[in-house]
């Protein structure tokens, strides 16, 4: 998966990267020949007392000093804007992705998770990235030249680099095969950790009005300990990674002293020989090291490249038609012909052999009780979920073969719970129109009954709307959405259970003010209170997914006894009130 996404991702910026290998190539050889001129200058220099000899390899040594410096900013430089741009590139792959996907991945990944992966993740591959053209690639280069210049100043002593290298390839590697694991569960917990911070802070009225404080602020510390406990684990895993490099790279030092000052004694080697040897085995060893600190980093890289591939692997159950078919008319009929609906997984569909249509210029209500599938029904209008049996059509087409744009541009949807987006009134307005003047953002707030008090707020439509419209009440955030829906001017209106959180005599005015706007459109309610849909033209009774009724209020009393028995509920609720 790691493989596959960096293939995929870094393919644009494949010339910032041989620009990097060719940088790193260069500033690693220039690396490797200063231990072999300072070895010159203490045999030919320091030892026959040549002092032009000293300041000519040293002016040299400066050279190529300032070579290696430059490349190595240089290389640091292209591989910062290619790992950043890698970053980018994924982020945005994952951001279309879950744009298109329906309720049914959205639930099956959740938000938190979703998150997770479009930050963290994206974050530990991307520094993946900028390890690997700052260190990985110049680890081998110095390795493998590190290994050749040793040899060329003393092969007496390569017996050394035959015991140093294994010993700390697999010191290292012993630990790192015992940090996979964290890490990978190290991810699922952050996770989780997201998800109950996420969960607390939308609720947190809840957790309030019930007095749960102390429960949720234990749920929290279970979920953060749990976190802490595995980065601990990781991290102690981690911690004896450095002082055993250490340790091999003072015992080899303390070896190649000792075993190289005896063939100093027997004139086998020169000193400075023997100091380059040191300097190529301290860089032999470094190099090693470099590379198994990239093992730490590849494992959780590796786990999370699986995780963001999940997502950009999942394609959404609700697909674009290939070949998009055009309505002969825009009038915004909506037929459902013979509609089943089931979840993955589920034992019963939730709907079953659903048949309606809901014409123009009138108005259809759905009714039921609780979990009777009036939002899954709704739903299946703007493919927010697949029918998974008969088919839903506008003015004739199978929404399935109507292009996305060309369906969603039709309906005016007010969810269930409706959501403000962080802004202003206006921004959150205009998602319905972007190009609605004020004068329109008025008249549609003037249907939907908010605009007294929208009116009353300082800075009217540039009032301050924070992230999910927690700034303002129940009532008036479903007002909003509602007109939010009235901008766009749709020929299809979706109200599911939008007038909920207002009083009745709101809810009475806001109806009366909806008949002229919406006359010429599809009007589709769903709603709890019998008060809602009594003037409805048709009414919808659902009871465990199936009609068991449609008529006119008046009707449905003489001929439905499940409306009958939701009458007759609401209206014992009202009188014992």
């Amino acid at each position: 998966m790691l493989v596959r996404l960096l293939r995929t991702y870094l393919r644009p910026y494949a010339g910032a990267l041989t620009v990097v290998i060719v940088l790193q190539l260069i500033g690693t050889i220039a690396s490797l020949y200063l231990p072999s001129l300072n070895a010159d200058i203490i045999d030919k220099g320091v030892a026959l007392g040549d002092s032009g000899y000293i300041v000519s390899r040293g002016g040299l040594m400066l050279a190529v000093s300032l070579v290696q410096i430059v490349c190595s900013i240089a290389a640091v430089w292209f591989g910062a804007r290619t790992a950043m741009g890698f970053g980018r590139d994924v982020r945005a792959a994952i951001f279309h992705r879950v744009g298109r996907f329906s309720e049914r991945e959205l639930n099956q990944f959740g938000a938190p998770s979703l998150i997770t992966r479009n930050t963290n993740d994206v974050q530990q591959v991307q520094m993946l990235v900028l390890m690997t053209c700052t260190l990985l690639v110049a680890a081998p280069i110095m390795c493998i030249g590190g290994v050749f210049m040793a040899l060329n100043e003393d092969a007496g002593l390569s017996w050394l680099l035959l015991v140093s290298v294994p010993v700390l390839v697999i010191a290292i590697g012993s630990i790192v095969i015992r940090m996979v694991p964290q890490f990978r569960l190290m991810q699922t917990r952050i996770d989780a950790i997201n998800r109950v911070l996420r969960e607390q802070i939308t609720g947190i009225r809840v957790v309030r009005a019930f007095v749960r404080e102390p429960w949720e602020t234990e749920r929290f510390a279970k979920a953060n300990q749990d976190v802490t406990q595995t980065a601990l684990r990781a991290g102690r895993l981690q911690a004896l990674m450095f002082p055993t490099v250490m340790l091999v790279l003072n015992v080899s030092s303390v070896a190649i002293l000792w075993f190289g000052g005896h063939r100093v004694d027997d004139a086998q080697i020169e000193v400075g020989s023997l100091m380059a040897f040191l300097s190529y085995m301290m860089q032999i060893l470094m190099s090693v090291m470099m590379a198994t600190f990239m093992a730490v980093m590849v494992p959780r890289a590796a786990v999370c490249a699986e995780r963001i591939e999940e997502v950009l692997g999942t394609e959404s159950s609700v697909a674009p038609p290939e070949h998009p078919q055009r309505r002969a008319t825009t009038a915004g009929e909506v037929t459902f012909d013979h509609v089943s609906f089931g979840y993955p997984g589920a034992s019963t569909p939730v709907l079953q052999d659903i048949s309606f249509t809901a014409t123009p210029g009138t108005t259809t209500a759905v009714i039921g009780s609780t979990g009777a599938g009036k939002t899954t029904l709704i739903s299946l209008i703007p493919r927010l979920f697949d029918v998974t049996g008969g088919a839903v059509r506008l003015d004739g087409v199978d929404v399935k073969d109507l292009a996305p744009d060309d369906l969603w541009s039709s309906i005016g949807l007010v969810p269930q719970r409706p959501y403000l987006f962080s802004g202003t009134v206006a921004s959150n307005l205009r998602h319905g129109n972007p190009d609605a003047t004020d004068d329109e953002l008025w008249a549609a707030l003037r249907i939907a009954q908010a605009e007294d008090f929208i009116r009353e707020m300082p800075e009217q439509l540039e009032t301050p709307v924070a992230q999910g419209g927690t700034s303002v009440s129940g009532g008036q955030r479903q007002r909003l959405a509602i007109a939010r829906a009235l901008v766009r001017t749709p020929s299809v209106y979706l109200f599911d259970d939008s007038f909920s959180a207002l009083d009745l005599t709101t809810d009475a005015r806001l109806r009366a003010a909806l008949k002229p706007v919406t006359r010429t459109a599809t009007v589709i309610i769903v709603a709890q209170r019998v008060s809602t849909v009594l003037d409805a033209d048709r009414i919808v009774v659902l009871e465990d997914g199936i009609v068991v009724g449609t008529g006119t209020h008046a009707e449905l009393l003489e001929h439905c006894p499940t409306y009958v028995e939701i009458v007759e509920s609401q209206l014992a609720a009202e009188v014992s009130a």
